[in-house]
């Protein structure tokens, strides 16, 4: 099996891998019925290989779009603004490149502007263009800050990312409850430990 999974892996960096059919979607998903041990012919599960494809196209929708176009629309006019803004709270549902088992979690992403802002949307929607792929929690917080800071150029970037890993709630150890922090630190931010610091409060405070 490992030596089928490097021939495909090397056939896709070679950009020869072919995308799999809606169709061979589906009975792939069929043959992982059968090998859990039920009959996907079944009156519940006949419509189910198509149901879960459907649902694929959506959950990791985040590979067909790129987060420097989301982020492309800034605002020159902030009428004297130079302090941080932080969007605290951000909702997401992703998977687990390991065990393809999903991650919930909350976001807090944060930027010092350095002469233009973003609409406040924008840095939820680069959130959930990264969860919307297979990830690991570390991965994913330094792509949303790596993306911030590549395309708005501000004076610094913050983001930290707290969730649960169902691979661990659900299976293995089964640590119901446990949350993983990271988090991921930009200009500003990685070279002065009282705005990290502000930052961090900042996301602490519910006031």
């Amino acid at each position: 099996m490992d030596a089928i999974v490097r021939k495909m892996a090397e056939g896709f960096a070679d950009g020869r891998l072919r995308r799999p059919t809606r169709e061979e979607a589906q009975a792939a998903v069929a043959t992982l019925i059968r090998w859990g041990g039920d009959d996907p012919t079944r009156e519940g599960l006949i419509e189910t290989p198509a149901r879960v494809v459907k649902s694929y196209e959506e959950l990791f929708g985040g590979y067909a779009l790129d987060p420097a176009d989301v982020l492309g629309r800034t605002f020159g006019e902030v009428a004297g603004y130079d302090d941080i803004v932080l969007v605290r709270d951000i909702d997401f549902h992703s998977h687990c490149e390991h065990h393809m088992v999903p991650i919930i979690g909350k976001a807090h992403v944060a930027y010092l502007p350095s002469g233009r802002v973003l609409g406040l949307s924008k840095i939820a929607r680069v959130v959930d263009i990264f969860a919307r792929r297979l990830q690991t929690q570390e991965t994913m917080t330094a792509q949303v800050a790596a993306a911030i800071e590549d395309v708005l150029k501000p004076k610094g970037v913050a983001v930290m990312i707290d969730a649960e890993h169902l691979c661990m709630s659900m299976r293995g150890i089964k640590t119901k409850g446990s949350t993983t922090v990271t988090t991921s630190f930009h200009g500003i931010f990685a070279d002065d430990k009282m705005e990290r610091a502000r930052f961090l409060d900042m996301v602490r405070s519910k006031g």
